[in-house]
């Protein structure tokens, strides 16, 4: 293989697995699972994140504590830039935060993670991020969503749930069968 197809596939190869960080980053904090988040994080991490600064252990207890104001919680990962840097790598990465209530007004929060991730022991994780948060809504429900017929979700026998229960972690997913 020539050395610049190499590189290439090296790039590609990197920006994945700092890709597949964010989503277990989202994965871990939606399902309350403090040991899937905290895999995102090296020990010396500084999570800046709104109202919170301090250790990744520390961000996420916290975090833990905020989705518990809701019913149930979404971190969506959209947008992504990642500039490679050796075992550096400056990420941009906009997000949708959705928190249902009980009752509406539910929460909508728009931003962005700006990252510092390392390759360190030849595994990466963030180093250092800094959450800005560029917009947050009330969200009433949907009058239409009553129309619909029932799915997984309030008042139907549901397998979410926020913690390793979830339908999520399950080896294979069971479907519920037709009635």
């Amino acid at each position: 293989m020539d050395a610049a197809l190499e590189s290439r596939l090296r790039d590609m190869a990197d920006r994945e697995e700092i890709w597949q960080v964010l989503l277990r980053y989202a994965r871990g904090l939606d399902r309350m699972d403090a040991e899937l988040a905290r895999s995102c994080y090296f020990d010396d991490a500084i999570e800046d994140h709104g109202r919170f600064i301090g250790a990744p252990d520390d961000f996420i207890a916290w975090a833990d504590r905020v989705a518990l104001m809701y019913r149930s919680t979404q971190h969506s990962i959209t947008n992504h830039f990642c500039e490679l840097d050796g075992e550096n790598a400056w990420c941009e990465t906009y997000y949708l935060f959705t928190g249902v209530s009980e009752t509406p007004p539910h929460f909508l929060s728009t931003g962005r993670y700006i990252d510092h991730f390392q390759r360190r022991g030849g595994e990466w994780r963030i180093a250092n991020r800094v959450c800005i948060v560029e917009g947050t809504f009330d969200l009433p429900d949907a009058a239409a969503a009553a129309a619909l017929p029932p799915a997984y979700g309030p008042g139907e026998t549901c397998p979410a749930s926020r913690d390793r229960s979830d339908i999520s972690y399950h080896r294979p997913p069971i479907p519920r069968r037709p009635r």
